[in-house]
């Protein structure tokens, strides 16, 4: 029997239970997928984000995608640490990120994210930031792997963008 401080008093299918809390204590993924979470102020840093959903999961691979502005800000926080790899897209705002952005990888931050892949997506027409920016908030997580792809967008989608895109997905398939 397991009789939590918080939560119910558990009594059947405890191996279940153990198992999980063993996943979730060594933050090992429970599932092999990607999450993308994202950031679009005009929309087309979600139309990448959607491309490279569609081009991952032709390839079979399952994906959760979340608008951060939009969403269920705990349910995207939630997937993060349920898959194996996830993707950062958001534009440069201010010098900065997105600010849904920052809270997200705030929350990742604060829970000590770690033995994942992460890659980036970033947009901005004049000087973009937002990889530089994500990738330093990271800096102080254990075991993150980075994908050698990284998208960059000036301002929408073009064929060179657009090719970065299959580029990441494809090392996000191995």
């Amino acid at each position: 029997m397991i009789c939590p401080l918080h939560g119910p008093v558990l009594s059947e299918d405890l191996g279940y239970y153990i198992g999980l809390y063993d996943t979730w204590s060594s933050y090992r993924p429970e599932e092999e997928g990607v999450v993308i979470a994202y950031t679009s102020v005009y929309g087309n840093t979600k139309a990448a984000a959607e491309l490279l959903c569609e081009k991952l999961e032709e390839r079979g691979v399952k994906v959760s995608i979340s608008d951060l502005a939009r969403c269920d800000m705990a349910e995207a926080v939630e997937d993060a640490f349920r898959y194996s790899k996830l993707v950062l897209a958001t534009t440069t705002y201010n010098g900065d990120i997105f600010p849904f952005m920052r809270e997200f990888i705030n929350h990742l931050t604060e829970r000590g994210y770690k033995n994942r892949t992460v890659a980036f997506i970033e947009n901005g027409s004049w000087a973009p930031m937002a990889t530089k920016v994500m990738r330093g908030m990271l800096e102080g997580l254990k075991d993150i792997t980075y994908t050698d792809s990284t998208v960059k967008i000036v301002s929408a989608l073009d064929d060179r963008a657009s090719a970065e895109i299959d580029a990441l997905a494809e090392e996000l398939c191995k």
